[in-house]
This record gives C-alpha cells, structure tokens and sequence, in this order.
C-alpha cells in the first residue's frame, strides 16, 4: 500500500470536505485527477510529507451515458486543507475497517431507532482500534443483502462486516440465507461460540441461526437483533477477531500463540 500516487487538484480543497475522484474529472464534481486510487481500502489515508490529506471513504462509478464507458470513481474527505497543484502521497492504512448492517423492515422505513449497528462499532473499536467504521440499514430482504455484502468485502476492502437482525426463524429472517450465498469458507467456531454464550442467558439461544465466514479479505458475522444480543455474542469473539484477520491475510506465525 506504500505505493506513491500522483494526484493533481485543479482547486483548492478544504479539510472536511468531501470530494470525487478518478481516472478523469467527475462532471459536476470541482475536485481531483488522481491515478488511480481504485484499488485501496476505506479508510485508508493518503499521506505527503507526513500530513495526512484525504481518506477513501467508498468506490463507485461515474455516470458516463451510454456513449462511453462509465469508470470507477472514489469518494473522499480532505482531513486538512490542501493547495491547488500537483501532490505525490503514498496510502497508509491504520487498524482494520468495519462495516454493520442492521436488518429492519421499520428501522429501513425510519420507524425504529437502531442501537445495535452502532454498539458493534464501538465494541470492536475498543478492542481493535478501527482505521473506519461505516453502518447500513436495510430491510429484511436476501437480495439486497447480498449484495451489499459482496461490494463491501469485494469493492470497498472492509475487514470485517457484522450484520445485526434476522437471524431467527419468522418469514422475513433471511440474513443466514443471504451470508451463506456469499461466504467462501464459513467459520463454525464463531457459530458455537455464539451459540453457548446466548445459551448461557437464555434456552431461546438455540433457535437462531446466525452465520460467521469469510469473503475476499473480510470476515461476516451473523448478530442478534438486540443490543443486550449482540453484546453477549460478541464478548468471545472479539480476542479472536484480531488472530483470524491476521490469518486471513496470510500470516505464517504459529497459531497456538493467541493475540489478547
């Protein structure tokens, strides 16, 4: 990721603002050329000079008509103001990214106030030290799960994704069904630990039906819809979250020596 980049800004940009950019101007967008950023994770942060200058915050593609080709663009914040001219910065990346999706047919109506996305945020955050964190509210429907979680692990290079909500038996639970279409290697370990810790309050622990495996470079976790939930099930897992991403990533070390 210490690759240099060139980018050329054709104005001045101000920290906090966010902006487009890709191989080419985005019309309608006053920002940025760059080379290519397409390939670098969110969170990652461009640096020059030891300042940090812009932070990918997601990939997506422009809209060129049907005359042309569309081409992947990034969106990006400034984290301090930069000149107009000509910059050189190489990406550096700092802790892991995490992404959580909240499966609600009222919170993706706005009728339920989510607290279970953000508290997954913040307990792996406390532990890992997140470089990103971004939620998604969907309602229960496989299909649009699914592809959310295939562009999140597969584009925008989240390490870990957790999902909260739909993982018991009534007709509108699918996360299971949607995390199995998509997953490479499912990790079962996470399953019976989540499993015995919600035992452990409660005998209705056996009915759901939460899947953990890994996409690409990211690990998926099936999570309870409720907070209480989603604290329970989460507490074995996070000493091993760190050790299994490391080992997804091709790391050699012995295994029997565990990250705390």
């Amino acid at each position: 990721m210490s690759e240099a980049r060139s980018l050329a800004f054709a104005r001045p940009v101000r920290a906090g603002e966010r902006i487009f950019v890709g191989a080419g101007a985005c019309p309608g967008f006053p920002a940025a050329c760059v080379a290519d950023l397409c390939g670098l994770p969110v969170g990652a942060v461009l640096q020059s000079g030891g300042r940090d200058l812009l932070r990918i915050l997601s990939v997506s593609w422009n809209s060129a008509g049907a005359s042309a080709a569309s081409g992947r663009v990034v969106l990006a914040e400034a984290l301090e103001d930069i000149p107009a001219g000509d910059v050189t910065a190489e990406a550096v990346s700092r802790g892991p990214a995490l992404a959580w999706i909240t499966l609600s047919d009222k919170g993706a109506a706005g009728k339920r106030h989510d607290e279970s996305g953000p508290l997954i945020a913040e307990l792996v955050g406390e532990k890992l030290g997140l470089r990103y964190a971004q939620g998604f509210i969907l309602p229960d429907d496989e299909r649009q799960l699914r592809a959310l979680l295939v562009d999140l692990a597969l584009v925008q290079g989240f390490d870990f994704i957790m999902t909260t909500g739909g993982t018991g038996v009534a007709p509108r639970d699918v996360t299971p069904e949607a995390t199995l279409s998509v997953i490479e290697k499912r990790l079962p370990g996470f399953e019976r630990a989540m499993t015995a810790a919600s035992l452990a309050k409660t005998p209705h622990g056996a009915v759901s039906r939460a899947v953990a495996g890994t996409l690409g470079g990211a690990i998926i976790v099936n999570m309870p819809g409720s907070p209480k939930a989603v604290r329970e099930c989460l507490a074995p897992l996070l000493p091993t979250l760190g050790h299994t991403m490391d080992k997804l990533h091709g790391d050699p070390s012995d295994c029997a020596t565990l990250r705390c």
